[in-house]
């Protein structure tokens, strides 16, 4: 299935302000823009609120309780992910960390880590959890943006961003620092959401992984392909995230009725999975990408 596109689709901030936002089509990357783009200090107040559950280790809703068990369950799927792409170092560097549950697990399975993460109270929590939970008593593990990374020089044998790339405001660039980032034989592991996946297609511009303005830039499996292709580096595998689509259409009926419907979410999110399983177009999902 590949979903009929359309130019321009124009999507609210359901979770902050409730502000309109447009995506416009790029087709030289075969993406989603979104316009206007939000000015770089005006930014910070669209992640300021208790909605947004990455920044927080919040249990109060139902959605908080079952996005958190899934976090719990799908960390050790990504720990046995990246075992196999260990090098002698063991380095990984984990790019918008949250509150840090990733980097303990990678730490507890030997791995030395450092982290990213721009919200100050999010990196606060990390830094306590490592220190809690793996005595690792330096805050330099966690940085607060990539150019405090890029000025080191360090290389990194695993990178993953796990849905962070289409916040980043610099894409381009971006790409560019996490290259120089990458040791030679190195993987870059970026999970993203899918605008060609069938759950995407049914809420259309209730869709809750547009997540505007939060998400600046919305990809197809093609965009991604191009977009590294232009830096010298190449998608060798494709991943499903199968586990989105029941959360993006719990949240997504939120947005269309005012109510989540556990079974209409259930429903759509399971024929988006079993359709994928012939188009592999799945609502999000994992790049293997290597150099070229």
């Amino acid at each position: 299935m590949k979903t009929k596109r359309k130019d321009q689709l124009t999507c609210i901030d359901h979770t902050v302000t409730k502000e309109k936002f447009h995506l416009e089509w790029d087709n030289k990357f075969k993406m989603y823009i979104t316009t206007p783009r939000p000015d770089e200090k005006d930014l910070y107040k669209y992640y300021a609120s208790e909605a947004y559950i990455s920044h927080t280790d919040s249990k109060d809703s139902f959605i908080d309780k079952l996005y958190q068990t899934v976090k719990n369950y799908t960390i050790k799927q990504k720990v046995r992910l990246i075992e196999p792409f260990k090098m002698h170092d063991k380095t990984i560097l984990d790019i918008g960390c949250g509150t840090g549950d990733f980097l303990v697990a990678c730490k507890l399975h030997g791995w030395l880590v450092h982290g990213i993460e721009p919200n100050e109270k999010a990196k606060q929590l990390a830094v306590d959890k490592l220190d809690l939970k793996t005595n690792s008593k330096d805050n330099r593990i966690i940085y607060k943006d990539i150019q405090d990374l890029v000025e080191t020089n360090k290389k990194y044998d695993v990178i993953t961003m796990w849905h962070v790339l289409e916040h980043v405001s610099n894409l381009k660039e971006y790409i560019v620092q996490l290259k120089g980032l990458l040791s030679t034989n190195g993987t870059l592991i970026i999970a993203v959401p899918n605008f060609n996946s069938f759950d995407a297609e049914h809420y259309k511009d209730n869709w809750a992984a547009y997540d505007v303005p939060r998400h600046l830039w919305h990809f197809s499996k093609k965009s991604i392909e191009f977009l590294f292709a232009e830096v010298g580096l190449v998608v060798s595998n494709t991943l499903p995230m199968k586990f989105d689509a029941y959360y993006v259409s719990l949240l997504s009926e939120k947005y269309k009725t005012g109510r989540s419907n556990l079974v209409k979410a259930f429903y759509y999110g399971f024929i988006s999975n079993l359709k994928a399983k012939r188009t592999n177009e799945y609502s999000s999902m994992i790049y293997i990408i290597k150099h070229a």
